[in-house]
């Protein structure tokens, strides 16, 4: 794996892409000097679990030919200062799911990305602690 990075202005624009052509616009926001022509690094990383996990979701629920009609994901992270840097200490997931879904696969699938699969959060999981829920349907599963 593999990604490219040029510099587009004088500043902080950043335009990064992957070994298949995918662009990704990275800046920093106006209040850091940057002009907010993109996602920050650190955003970029919570795009990463909510992608990672969605995926990893989506896959299980399909195979176990569940109808998802809808699916959504907010991600939200708190970071601390250490030393001259702010990593994530805790990342919260929250997972809306709307379809023919059966309770136990839903909640079974969201345990098996973050536990197994997902390898943004295995990834962070030295450092930040990741959790989710799952709203099927309009109401929250239990975990």
């Amino acid at each position: 794996m593999k990604i490219t990075l040029n510099r587009v202005n004088d500043d902080y624009h950043f335009r990064l892409k992957n070994e298949r052509g995918h662009v990704v616009d990275v800046d920093n926001r106006s209040e850091f000097g940057g002009h907010d022509l993109g996602a920050s690094p650190m955003e970029l990383v919570l795009m990463g679990v909510a992608g990672c996990s969605a995926i990893d979701m989506i896959s299980i629920l399909k195979k176990q030919r569940q109808e998802i009609t809808s699916f959504n994901a907010e991600v939200e992270g708190l970071r601390v200062q250490v030393d001259e840097a702010k990593p994530f200490k805790e990342i919260a997931v929250v997972f809306v799911l709307e379809g023919n879904i059966a309770v136990d696969k839903a909640a079974r699938a969201a345990q098996l990305s973050f536990e197994k699969y997902c390898s943004v959060s295995k990834t962070l999981e030295p450092t930040a602690t990741v959790t989710y829920k799952v709203i099927l349907n309009g109401e929250e599963l239990a975990k």
